[in-house]
């Protein structure tokens, strides 16, 4: 009787020493890298080699409406798009660079967010996360049902490998604060859909992805509303860098101090998106200096890299 209840004695506590050892092993698929490449205008393609997240991609780069505010470009010999015109995607362009999609979140229905998202979304079958505005337009070129994830902000969900929360956000005061829509792309609309057809902007929303121990914060544009990224600590921040940040008040300290200064910034949405790839974005570049010295007044810790088109920037590992 000794001898057996020592067995058992040695098995429970083999047991118990082996399940903490599990317990206590690296889980791999929690250290997983994760990668981040800039698409240009607010697009990024994020990443751990097995999910692939995209974030407003828009790559077909036409020489479109100009945003509020803003003048065509001299000397472009592409074809002018206007508001009545149906655009068609850079099919080659979007298949160059995506190969494969899981999520697609969209911060808001303008056309430089959202025009290529039909084309990515049937190729890939990756469910499509936005508004109703969105929405719409993907039903009008016949997304499935089944891939589309409508949410108005303040919604929290878990997918798998990362989890979501979708944050109420507003739109970039453009033309010096005179840029306000409160137009939502309807439903019941049918392809081929016209640039205003797709343009309203149906609401904005800025989403936190949190992602093998990384929160990542990506905004689609030049603003936010403050009460809603408080409490929030992303070790990464996609912020809006273009020049209409300067027409909200301490735009770069409030959001280093509410997001308790983030180790990494990567400015989006601060290229010439009418221009092509090949052309040169050294204006753009050169009006961006003001915004990483804003980043480096307010947060001097705070690590920001300037992103180059589709060059993977690789994050380094949580430690647990």
């Amino acid at each position: 009787m000794m001898k057996s209840a020592l067995a058992c004695c040695c098995i429970f506590t083999m047991s118990v020493l082996l399940t903490q050892a599990a317990q206590n092993q690296p889980n791999p698929e929690e250290n997983k890298p994760v990668t981040l490449k800039y698409l240009g205008a607010a697009g990024w393609e994020i990443t751990d080699g097995t999910t692939y997240i995209l974030i407003d991609p828009y790559l077909s780069r036409i020489n479109g409406p100009p945003p509020p505010g803003g003048h065509p470009l001299a000397g472009d010999t592409r074809r002018v798009y206007g508001w009545s015109d149906v655009a068609s995607p850079d099919v080659a362009a979007i298949d160059a660079h995506i190969q494969r999609a899981d999520f697609v979140l969209v911060t808001h229905t303008h056309y430089d967010h959202i025009l290529d998202v039909p084309h990515i979304a049937l190729k890939t079958r990756a469910a499509v996360i936005g508004t109703e505005s969105t929405e719409n337009v993907m039903r009008a070129y016949a997304v499935p049902e089944e891939q589309l994830i409508t949410v108005r902000g303040g919604e929290d969900y878990q997918f798998g490998s990362f989890s979501l929360k979708v944050i109420p956000s507003i739109h970039s005061p453009l033309d010096h604060k005179r840029y306000f829509s409160s137009a939502t792309a309807p439903a019941g609309m049918k392809a081929p859909l016209t640039l205003e057809q797709i343009h309203p902007e149906g609401g904005t929303l800025a989403y936190l992805i949190r992602f093998h121990g990384h929160q990542i914060l990506a905004f689609g544009g030049m603003n936010y509303i403050e009460r809603e990224i408080v409490g929030l600590d992303p070790d990464v921040a996609l912020i809006g860098a273009g020049a209409s940040r300067k027409e909200v008040y301490d735009y770069s300290g409030r959001l280093m101090r509410d997001l308790h200064n983030p180790a990494m910034v990567l400015p989006t949405h601060w290229d010439n998106f009418l221009e092509p790839y090949g052309a040169s974005q050294q204006p753009s570049l050169d009006a961006l200096q003001s915004f990483v010295q804003e980043i480096r007044t307010a947060s001097p810790k705070t690590k920001i890299i300037v992103p180059k088109y589709f060059e993977a920037i690789p994050l380094e590992t949580v430690a647990k």
